[in-house]
């Protein structure tokens, strides 16, 4: 099965309309790049959703061990993921399952099945791409 990246305008209206992004791998250590990621998307003024299997919290948020633990009253509208590509179709599983809008697999991660999943239940789904990168390429001038 092949595979393609919406366009930077469907990308933008993702982004622009997204209020609520739950970030899978969300890592309570600064050095950790997931973690700053999810600083920059908290500083954009999303509400962020930390998804991590022993944290507590992150960046001052509740985080939760699975997507399926988020109470079903907070609206999950983009999935970020920061885990190895075999990791990611049960992700993608869970992200239709809560009705997310996105399934975002950051850089270097690609995984057919997960975008199968996502597209299938349909998510938009973007792999391959940093979410901080593409949000200062399209958002800002």
């Amino acid at each position: 099965m092949s595979w393609e990246n919406p366009n930077d305008e469907v990308i933008l209206k993702l982004l622009a309309g997204a209020k609520a992004i739950a970030v899978v791998g969300c890592s309570p250590n600064p050095e950790r790049i997931s973690h700053q990621i999810a600083r920059f998307l908290l500083d954009q003024g999303y509400q962020l959703i930390p998804v991590h299997p022993v944290a507590k919290e992150v960046h001052g948020q509740k985080a939760y061990a699975s997507l399926l633990d988020i109470p079903a009253d907070i609206r999950v509208d983009i999935v970020d993921v920061f885990r190895k590509p075999e990791a990611t179709p049960p992700i993608a599983e869970q992200a239709v399952a809560v009705g997310a809008k996105a399934l975002w697999l950051q850089q270097g991660i690609i995984n057919k099945e997960a975008y199968r999943i996502a597209t299938g239940g349909g998510l938009t789904c973007v792999m391959d791409r940093c979410i901080a990168v593409m949000h200062r390429l399209l958002l800002h001038d």
